[in-house]
């Protein structure tokens, strides 16, 4: 599978990684940021953005996209940030490829199964009648009664897109995502990886948790961690500076 990227940037690679429902898109700004000091690869992850549909989801096979992509890129080794989704896919791609992870940063997740957090969510997408579709603004009337957050909503939303033949579509694959889910609650496992790990916390999120700390040091001994205040479980949209200066320090160090 060749997964869809974007290149931004000379120097040392560093791989961008987006969370569920969300796409390369969702970091443009930081990428731009990094991509003054790194050849900054954001990628749309199998089942997402433009990167193909398949019927497999789950960490292991992702993690083997992102080594096939490197290898058709030439790059022996690269920095690796994930979010979320995002994040779990590149723990698995340091657990499994040790070797090929010259440092790793996860934002708002943890190494840990977690329970169903997008019930509501899948039933929104599920509602929305694209066939008969006339705007985008139809889209969020359909979805509001299933997704209270506008902001949530808007995220969602960027998913949608009218086609050649004039009708609207999800990008993400809703089929597989939903069967496939349990998945992609799942935990990463493996070997553990004892290269620089930076985690980042939203200080409103509770994706991290206390009692995570010991499986979280199991797999990654070395990991450090920083807490964002004031942000929930996007703080590169909600506080995006703070998030770069956090992602440039430990990139630096």
């Amino acid at each position: 599978m060749q997964l869809h990227h974007q290149i931004q940037g000379t120097g040392e690679p560093l791989l961008i990684l987006h969370g569920l429902f969300g796409s390369l898109d969702n970091w443009g700004s930081q990428a731009k940021a990094l991509s003054h000091d790194y050849q900054v690869i954001s990628v749309d992850l199998r089942n997402h953005g433009r990167s193909p549909h398949d019927s497999e989801m789950n960490y292991a096979i992702m993690a083997q996209d992102l080594i096939e992509l490197m290898d058709s890129l030439d790059l022996p080794r690269a920095r690796v940030l994930g979010h979320s989704m995002g994040g779990k896919a590149a723990m698995q791609l340091a657990l499994n490829f040790p070797a090929r992870v010259e440092q790793l940063i996860v934002i708002d997740i943890a190494p840990v199964q977690y329970p169903h957090h997008h019930d509501d969510v899948f039933r929104g997408l599920f509602a929305v009648e694209l066939n008969t579709l006339k705007s985008r603004s139809d889209a969020e009337k359909q979805l509001a009664p299933f997704v209270k957050d506008p902001m949530v909503r808007a995220f969602l939303l960027r998913n949608l897109y009218r086609t050649d033949a004039g009708s609207f579509a999800w990008r993400v694959n809703l089929d597989t995502l939903h069967r496939e889910y349990a998945n992609i609650a799942a935990a990463p496992t493996g070997t553990p990886y004892m290269g620089p790990t930076l985690f980042i916390k939203g200080g409103n999120s509770d994706y991290i948790q206390p009692e995570y700390r010991d499986a979280l040091l199991a797999l990654f001994p070395h990991a450090g961690y920083k807490v964002i205040d004031g942000a929930g479980h996007w703080p590169q949209a909600e506080k995006p500076a703070l998030t770069t200066r956090l992602l440039q320090n430990f990139l630096q160090s």
